[in-house]
């Protein structure tokens, strides 16, 4: 496997030797955001991240690259958001940014900006260079949504995401989500 990066520089490349939250340790920390936001009126978001052509490219250099990819793009979305947002793995093909304080629309911004980001990141598989392909969900919280439910809206939108045309991240919000999708490749 070869990759290149065109926005990072080596002195701030991720060097996928962080340790990442897993699922039990996100689930408690958007408990924790779910009750500060409850206590302070504030807002909170979710956005899932899930590089679907893992499986395309496991099967072409072996089941470590996928751990090495996602350490990576880990890596480079920690240094896409705030020192308090959380970056982490709820499962091995998914990652998930905690961002309190972030409403909807200021979570599309962040959704925005994590899309350009991994855009850049190119991956050489099959002879050729390829960028990942990047499915974003958006869930922003409402009142009595567990981090259960928040994560569930998350995947239904980056499924959505998947499944789009314009290239925006899908955004999930209330208990249907009615929003709009989008890919993004």
């Amino acid at each position: 496997m070869a990759a290149s990066d065109s926005t990072s520089s080596f002195e701030n490349a991720p060097t996928g030797a962080f340790e990442w939250p897993g699922a039990a340790e996100l689930d408690e920390r958007l408990l924790e955001e779910i009750g500060r936001a409850e206590r302070h009126g504030t807002q909170l978001s979710c956005l899932l991240v899930v590089v679907d052509n893992l499986d395309e490219m496991a099967g072409e250099h072996g089941a470590e690259l996928l751990e090495q990819t996602m350490a990576y793009v880990a890596g480079a979305l920690h240094r896409e958001v705030r020192r308090f947002d959380r970056v982490g793995m709820p499962s091995e093909r998914e990652l998930l940014i905690v961002l309190p304080g972030a409403d909807g629309p200021r979570g599309e911004m962040v959704a925005r900006r994590v899309l350009d980001r991994l855009r850049a990141i190119k991956v050489e598989a099959r002879g050729r260079r390829q960028p990942l392909r990047i499915s974003v969900g958006l869930a922003a919280w409402q009142a009595n949504v567990t981090p259960a439910l928040l994560l569930e809206r998350a995947r239904a939108a980056a499924e959505r995401s998947l499944n789009g045309e314009n290239g925006a991240p899908a955004t999930a919000v209330g208990p249907p989500a009615t929003e709009t999708t989008s890919p993004s490749s």
